[in-house]
């Protein structure tokens, strides 16, 4: 597949974790017949991508210790206790950060969650090998994260075809135009737009709202980062946002489950395009 437009690859702490990300993705082809195996029994659960269609702008709740941008969140999160609370506030997916450096996430802390709550669960990691989705559809995740910026032209669609011979559903994230018509050409039925800029760390409130508008009406869109209260999710609601990820605010709260249910419940509005 070409793309339009010459991708550069990532640099800043967004081309740190994908480097990182590569080694760990090496590390994991000595598993891959035990993870087929294990994935060719494993339950994915309920549609990630059905969940989100609701009259309400959807919440997918992030179970989130750390971050780069604002270090230790909640570094005593119990993963399961904290899903559960999501899920009986209104959530409608959880999203579960698997990273173990720089978000001290785990794929045990995806087990956890997958068996505590009935909830597609968003497996979100810097996968860049097949062999990472392979792991993700054996630990029973509905879907796993790809960023368009860490995959590129090249890399997008190979990830796509293999989540997609994997019955994997995919959260393919972007931050620019570009990058949008990349998902798009390359079949996304769900699509984030992060208003972080993963190299900088830097957040543009207005990334969302540029964006999607740009979105087909037949395909979920996500609003990341950023959104902490109700006034934020009725911003993006405004702009034709699906649903939203939130994950510091819910993470840090010392009420999860009032922070998620503040968040619920904002009617959607309809993209015209």
């Amino acid at each position: 597949m070409q793309a339009s437009f010459a991708w550069t690859a990532p640099s800043g702490t967004l081309g740190r974790i994908v480097a990182e990300a590569r080694v760990r993705a090496r590390a994991l082809e000595t598993r891959a017949a035990e993870l087929e195996a294990a994935a060719a029994k494993a339950d994915g659960g309920p549609s990630f991508a059905s969940a989100l269609r609701s009259t309400a702008v959807s919440v997918i709740a992030e179970v989130k210790r750390k971050s780069p941008s604002k270090g230790w969140i909640r570094p005593d999160m119990d993963a399961a206790d904290q899903a559960r609370a999501y899920e009986a506030a209104g959530a409608r997916a959880i999203s579960v950060l698997t990273e173990p450096e720089h978000f001290a996430g785990s794929t045990e802390d995806l087990v956890a969650v997958r068996a505590a709550v009935s909830l597609p669960v968003l497996k979100k990691d810097f996968h860049v090998e097949p062999i990472q989705l392979l792991e993700a559809k054996a630990l029973g995740a509905s879907a796993a994260l790809l960023i368009a910026k860490a995959l590129g032209p090249a890399g997008l669609p190979r990830l796509m075809q293999a989540a997609k011979e994997l019955a994997l559903e995919v959260l393919v994230e972007v931050r620019d135009e570009q990058e949008l018509d990349l998902a798009l050409e390359c079949g996304a039925r769900v699509i984030g737009i992060n208003n972080r800029n993963l190299e900088t760390l830097a957040i543009d409130a207005e990334t969302s709202a540029r964006l999607l508008t740009r979105v087909p009406s037949s395909i979920i869109a996500i609003a990341e980062s950023g959104v902490a209260s109700r006034g934020d999710v009725e911003r993006v609601a405004g702009a034709g946002a699906d649903a939203v990820l939130v994950g510091s605010s819910v993470s840090a709260a010392a009420d999860p489950r009032e922070a998620v249910r503040r968040l619920t419940g904002v009617p959607r509005i309809a993209r015209a395009n």
